[in-house]
């Protein structure tokens, strides 16, 4: 059985003692908005670093490999030296390349190593082998 509602002027009022939300029941609703902003905030922010690190670490070997195929495909230099690198780069990556002599094998054979940098921190060493053919 429900209970009729009483009209007041042009205002309806139920017969029970409700007359709204309490302090407490705003404070905790507030609270909970908050708990679920700061939850979606933070995944936020780490899946766009998840990205940022997978860019770097993605970048960094395919840099280092294509550099490998570079210094393969020009001419063989007496080690040490030091290889041309990549004509074009991401910006702010570098690279850096040393060919070095192979200690008790002859002269035609030479290791070379690729270090892929960005903003002054290395993200990855790459070592190959050049033949002089």
């Amino acid at each position: 059985m429900t209970m009729p509602l009483k009209i007041t002027g042009k205002r309806f009022i139920s017969p029970t003692t409700e007359r709204g939300l309490g302090l407490v029941e705003v404070l905790v609703a507030l609270a909970l908005v908050s708990i679920a902003v700061v939850g979606f905030l933070s995944s936020l922010y780490t899946g766009a670093r998840t990205v940022d690190i997978l860019y770097e670490r993605v970048t960094a070997e395919n840099l280092a490999r294509s550099q490998i195929e570079y210094i393969k495909s020009q001419s063989y230099l007496t080690a040490p030296a030091s290889y041309q690198t990549l004509p074009s780069l991401p910006p702010g990556f570098t690279i850096t390349t040393q060919a070095s002599a192979i200690a008790g094998r002859d002269d035609n054979i030479q290791k070379i190593t690729v270090t892929v940098s960005r903003n002054g921190k290395t993200l990855l060493t790459l070592e190959d082998f050049k033949v002089n053919r």
